[in-house]
């Protein structure tokens, strides 16, 4: 959606659908039009809009730190519903793990084992829907024994040459977790550079883990939501 003050452009929405929800990814306004409630009427008639062709269920995702966005979005009637957290490891320990042990994977592969439920809390570029949609653009590293999966992820490499882990998931146990340590080392011995779980969720993955495997706490990210609601 686009704002325009006479006929000029000056504030634009950018968005996403996946029923029932839609995501509001950006909200932009030009410096020389700020304060003037344009971003305001972007998200009411955006709400307007959804309340009769749907889907009704808004969600958005805001950096911690930034608070003129936080402060929009809550004049306007949304609620913080949850956070996230990214986990950076800047010097990931990269060693191959013993061969045959490793093996690559495909989203179809883990699609009944390893993905999220289609209800589970996740932001939106970890959720299953999203996972499925990209799955030709995600790799695969997994640990499986004859009887279930230890430890499995799924990753791209950035353009700033960073590795980000869109889905981690190990076994709740002394195995899964040794499993994943040698999972974690051998993407870093394939994949050079700092790895990053991007805006994870609490009950995600195993954070106690994470700092023992050289991850740190990041940025964090408030997931915002809202029902649509016409004007009226």
């Amino acid at each position: 959606m686009v704002a325009f003050d006479g006929g000029d452009p000056v504030a634009v929405s950018i968005g996403c659908k996946r029923p029932p929800h839609t995501l509001v990814n950006r909200i932009a306004v030009h410096p020389d039009h700020l304060r003037k409630g344009h971003g305001r009427h972007l998200l009411t008639s955006l709400s307007a809009k959804l309340a009769i062709l749907g889907p009704p269920l808004l969600t958005a995702e805001i950096g911690a730190g930034n608070a003129p966005a936080l402060a929009l979005f809550q004049s306007c009637g949304w609620r913080e519903e949850t956070s996230y957290t990214d986990h950076v490891c800047d010097d990931p320990v990269a060693a191959a793990a013993p061969a045959g042990l490793v093996e690559s994977v495909t989203v179809d592969d883990l699609i009944d084992v390893a993905l999220p439920a289609a209800g589970a809390r996740r932001s939106w570029d970890r959720t299953r829907g999203t996972l499925l949609n990209r799955k030709d653009r995600l790799l695969g590293l997994a640990i499986a024994s004859d009887e279930r999966i230890d430890a499995s992820l799924l990753y791209t490499r950035e353009p700033d040459e960073s590795v980000a882990i869109w889905n981690l998931a190990a076994a709740a146990d002394a195995g899964g977790e040794a499993a994943l340590a040698v999972l974690l080392r051998e993407l870093a011995h394939r994949e050079p550079g700092s790895l990053l779980i991007p805006r994870a969720a609490e009950g995600e993955l195993p954070i106690a883990w994470l700092p023992k495997l050289g991850f740190n706490a990041g940025t964090a990210t408030i997931g915002m939501a809202a029902e649509a609601r016409s004007r009226a």
